[in-house]
């Protein structure tokens, strides 16, 4: 998962392949809570792993429910409806999913019982309205505070004085969010005096296909629920929520959208399919599906997969009431960037209360890539941009933001001249349902090599490039390549194969086979870690000998040329901003002084338990540095136009930070920070 504070991504060309999109969140949550109060034991397959989850599965852990992982299910020991605990506070982050009906289903559960719960979230759940629900919870006879603002979490529920009040029909707009009634209905059934219970819905239920999943999910754990339509719920007394043994998380249709969309513009030569979700759907936002048609794409579809290529192009606009898909509606709003004239989504006024005012964050976040956008109470209309632009999209916490505007970056697709990068703040905020969305779509998407942006870090030995380039590779989200460690892990494959420095011929028959590669921290050469080997003096005066010699260094510049990837590269060490990646955005030569690198180099040394010597170590390295200037290939010397940086008396984060700077001033969004 990106934990960057921004994620550059560069103009993409084409999608393809395959993708698996994660669990349904909403399938997910649910499953999880009826799994928990539910008597007996659940294995959940293919449960979503993201933060709304997350705090859902802390919820319950507190509550009572034991956990157990096997292989790719999850063990729930239900709670039989009764927590352990009779007090506990529960944080719920910015999960909807697990405020709402966590806080009917402890309202009910606690008004037979001296228990007391408080629920919590982020500052943005406190701002997202709970009113109706709790309004509703109320008139049930439950006993709700609202701890600092009426109508908003935080909350306390706690015993009531007079038990459940079921003779009247428990009234709840549906015209505000879906996730009211569904709270009602997945929490009824925890009630302990066995009366019937109905509710009726005032005004008409936006999000219905939500209902849906709540209600089909309800069957499947044990519970009938006798309905009049859309308006009127009833769930007979005697029933107990029951475990049905396995259950199945189907992947999320909201999430497959953004592929959807990515299939609909920029897959031209074979069809991008979508893995775990398809046409038995039980998710409203299937219907996604039926609107990319409708704009010209083409989609074939099996039970649990989708295949989507490009069709029509410009795609046609669409004018279109999102009530029932309003996630999705989201990602309709990106692909109206690239329709053939304006297109509008209406009924969406349930966007304003989601995790952010989403009506407003689209119009303003679309307006910077140079659509033209109208903003109504409950509709947009957007018009694709005649002049794309370069964005920083702010994404408000809002992990549907985020991935919906990603999309932007296929402009290449709409004929934007000169195609620009989509810079995404804030990216980490997709963890709340798919932490791993943008490796996905990175390992889908391509564009040409050019357009992927390259930073070369060089300097003399132990000048500190690698920790540097490491660190400004993190700091963008940005793979790294450490050319040093290419040579470092040739030479002891020369050591250990017994190959003479001088011997340029097999030396570089062995580079051409090397079988280096990097994971997490460690640098593996073949099946073995040599990480710590790769810092031997031996090894790198090997190295140094070997990198001189052309024969090696051209058999090893295939691999150095394939780790230009996406998002884009930090590349340390010689040639990288000579010759190997002579376009790179900003190169970077460091000229920290022999003593301050001999000093690094010795308690480096040391940290690891490698005996050195401080005197022989800063002869050495002014030796090497002599060999590296003088030699025939390539020499030490700063690449045209490289920015010198004497690191000297700078930490790791100060040279960090003149790096980013020197960066962003060759990148080509606004200056506002991020």
């Amino acid at each position: 998962m990106f934990a960057t504070r921004f994620l550059d991504i560069p103009p993409l060309e084409s999608i393809g392949g395959a993708v698996r999109v994660p669990g349904s969140k909403s399938i997910s949550n649910r499953a999880l809570l009826l799994a928990g109060f539910a008597s007996g034991t659940t294995a959940i397959e293919g449960l979503l792993h993201s933060d709304d989850t997350r705090v859902m599965l802390e919820a319950l852990a507190v509550l009572g429910c034991r956990f157990e992982t096997e292989a790719d299910r999850l063990i729930v020991h239900g709670i039989g409806g009764r927590p352990a605990l009779e007090e506990a506070t529960l944080f719920l982050g910015n999960a909807g999913t697990a405020m709402r009906p966590l806080t009917a289903a402890l309202a009910i559960a606690a008004a037979s019982t001296d228990s007391s719960f408080e629920l919590r979230g982020t500052p943005r759940m406190h701002e997202r309205p709970i009113g109706d629900l709790v309004d509703a919870l109320r008139r049930l006879g439950c006993k709700i505070e609202c701890l600092e603002r009426e109508g908003f979490p935080p909350l306390r529920v706690s015993a009531g004085s007079s038990g459940l009040a079921l003779e009247k029909p428990i009234r709840v707009r549906g015209d505000v969010s879906s996730q009211f009634l569904s709270a009602l209905l997945l929490a009824l059934p925890l009630r302990r005096d066995g009366a019937d219970a109905t509710i009726e819905v005032e005004g008409a239920l936006i999000s219905k296909p939500y209902v849906e999943i709540t209600l089909a999910l309800l069957e499947r754990f044990g519970i009938d629920v006798e309905r009049e339509g859309e308006q009127r719920f009833r769930l007979r007394g005697g029933q107990a929520m029951r475990s049905p043994g396995t259950f199945v998380v189907e992947g999320d249709a909201s999430s497959a959208t953004y592929f959807i969309a990515a299939g609909a513009i920029s897959a031209v030569d074979a069809p991008l399919r979508i893995e775990g979700v398809g046409s038995a759907s039980i998710q409203g936002d299937i219907a996604f599906v039926d609107a990319v048609r409708a704009m010209g794409a083409r989609v074939d579809a099996g039970p649990a997969w989708l295949d989507v290529r490009r069709n029509r192009w410009p795609l046609a606009a669409i004018d279109l009431d999102c009530n029932a898909i309003p996630d999705a509606a989201m990602t309709l709003a990106v692909l109206a960037l690239f329709a053939e004239g304006p297109s509008r989504l209406r009924n969406i006024a349930s966007w304003r209360v989601k995790e952010t005012d989403r009506l407003a964050a689209m119009a303003s976040e679309l307006r910077k890539l140079g659509a033209r956008v109208a903003e109504g109470a409950d509709f947009l209309e957007i018009a694709p941009p005649s002049s794309w632009r370069a964005a920083s999209i702010a994404t408000y916490d809002d992990h549907r933001v985020a991935m919906a505007l990603s999309l932007a970056a296929f402009n290449p697709a709409a004929g934007a001249t000169p195609p620009v990068p989509v810079r995404i703040v804030d990216p980490c905020c997709v963890a709340k349902t798919w932490p791993d969305y943008f490796e996905t779509l990175f390992s889908a998407a391509s564009t040409s090599c050019g357009s992927i942006p390259v930073l070369a870090i060089d300097g003399p030995t132990a000048s500190g490039k690698g920790t540097l380039a490491n660190a400004v590779a993190a700091a963008l989200g940005y793979r790294y390549l450490d050319s040093g460690a290419l040579y470092r892990g040739a030479a002891i494959a020369a050591l250990e194969a017994g190959v003479e420095a001088t011997d340029e011929c097999a030396l570089a028959a062995l580079a051409a086979r090397l079988d280096l590669h990097f994971d997490a921290d460690r640098t593996l050469l073949g099946e073995r870690d040599v990480s710590d080997s790769l810092r031997l003096e031996s090894v790198a005066a090997m190295a140094s000998r070997i990198s001189a010699l052309p024969a090696v260094r051209r058999a090893l510049l295939a691999l150095q040329l394939a780790s230009r990837r996406l998002p884009g590269l930090v590349a340390d060490g010689r040639d990288m901003g000579s010759v190997v990646f002579p376009d790179a955005a900003l190169k970077v030569f460091l000229t920290a002084g022999t003593a301050e690198r001999a000093d690094r180099r010795h308690k480096q040394l040391i940290s690891k338990g490698i005996s050195a010597n401080i005197v022989s170590l800063r002869a050495d390295l002014e030796a090497r540095d002599a060999r590296d200037r003088n030699r025939s290939a390539s020499p030490l010397k700063p690449a045209e136009g490289a920015l010198l940086l004497d690191n000297s008396a700078l930490s790791i984060e100060a040279s960090v930070d003149v790096v980013l700077k020197a960066w962003e001033e060759r990148r080509p969004f606004d200056r506002s920070p991020v």
